[in-house]
């Protein structure tokens, strides 16, 4: 029995740590100057973003090209006024953030 409520407790751990570094990725790479995970900032908060696209495949990648090339002038705004700038982030930081994003349904 001990032995369960242990790996329980490492199991819990490291999924707990994983959030939490996904966070800080988000945070690092300049995505919570305009996104909130559960409320709207300038841009969508995450948990919206999430139950927009959790369920489309190949959404992860789809995303992760338009937030690094930001909005295209001329092209409709999906979620309000203001345009998204390209992203500074590395692809590979972006789909971290993606994937953090999509598990918060």
């Amino acid at each position: 029995m001990r032995k369960i409520a242990f790996a329980s407790m490492i199991v819990a751990t490291l999924f707990t740590h994983a959030a939490a570094a996904d966070q800080t990725l988000a945070m690092r790479s300049g995505c919570m100057g305009c996104h909130k995970a559960d409320a709207k900032l300038v841009g969508p908060a995450f948990k919206d973003v999430a139950a927009k696209y959790g369920g489309e495949a190949g959404a992860v990648d789809r995303l992760a090209a338009k937030v690094k090339a930001g909005s295209t002038p001329g092209d409709p705004l999906i979620w309000g006024t203001t345009a998204m700038p390209p992203s500074q982030a590395s692809l590979d930081d972006i789909k971290g953030v993606l994937n953090w994003v999509m598990g918060m349904k």
